[in-house]
């Protein structure tokens, strides 16, 4: 899959690409990603891509024309028949909460072209005629989309196959679907008694006894009480949708979360 990012900032994504486990997607192309500066596409010896908004207000947008020209380079560079052309997609306010189901789906997709705002917006004819898909990480304002793009290609990049060094560690994650859309349990490491700030602490006997069963029932139970505890509408669409055991079921009644 192929992301073309529109960004005023380049520079920004370099660590990013080239960092980490998920580095793997990104250099063997599973995941291409392209970095397109719409300044290149202005006109005059300033390369200016932003003005004063029209009817006053503090800020500059970014004007359209520099962006158009930039995504018909991208069009053209992509190749991409008519009716199979790559979404563009706007990192906004007002764009749909990003959540594990939408990266399921955009890590099984063609890629998309990824338009990073900065200033105080972008102007809305652009928007208007050129966007298909709005994304939001939630309910707080960035100075930019550069890292809610990171954000997106790095939550696609470790979907992908042989990315991560266990297949099945995504498996576990919390949200997916393996874990009925519930939060992740704890997890523990050595030593097995750690001497902390308020003295001893062991990890639990169950995940030292090696009986898989026990343990994958004790993380079952964290998992569902962490969910109840931080994120009950997550309990209760689960329940909903008829995803719980009756183990399940019997857990949270004995806790006193149902």
């Amino acid at each position: 899959m192929r992301f073309d990012v529109i960004t005023l900032f380049p520079e920004l994504f370099g660590p990013f690409l080239q960092h980490g486990i998920n580095r793997r997607a990104f250099e063997s192309r599973q995941v291409d990603v392209r970095l397109w500066n719409p300044r290149d596409y202005a006109e005059g010896n300033y390369r200016r891509v932003d003005d004063r908004p029209f009817g006053g207000g503090p800020g500059m947008v970014m004007m359209a024309e520099p962006l158009w020209r930039c995504l018909q380079a991208i069009r053209t560079d992509r190749a991409e028949p008519e009716g199979q052309r790559a979404p563009v997609v706007l990192f906004s306010p007002i764009g749909q909460r990003l959540d594990h189901a939408a990266v399921a789906a955009w890590s099984d997709s063609q890629g998309a072209v990824l338009v990073c705002g900065r200033y105080e917006g972008i102007d809305q004819r652009f928007i208007d005629t050129c966007v298909d898909l709005q994304i939001s990480l939630g309910d707080f304002v960035l100075s930019g989309g550069e890292i809610p793009a990171m954000a997106l290609l790095d939550a696609v990049a470790r979907l992908q196959p042989g990315v991560l060094s266990d297949q099945g560690s995504h498996q576990q994650d919390s949200f997916n679907p393996a874990l009925d859309g519930l939060l992740d349990s704890p997890h523990h490491t050595r030593p097995e008694v750690w001497e902390g700030p308020q003295g001893p602490m062991p990890v639990p006997e169950v995940l030292l006894g090696g009986h898989h069963g026990h343990i994958a029932r004790y993380r079952r139970e964290q998992s569902l009480s962490l969910t109840a505890r931080h994120r009950p509408e997550l309990l209760a669409q689960a329940r909903e949708q008829g995803r719980l055991s009756r183990a399940d079921e019997l857990y949270l009644r004995q806790q006193g979360w149902l």
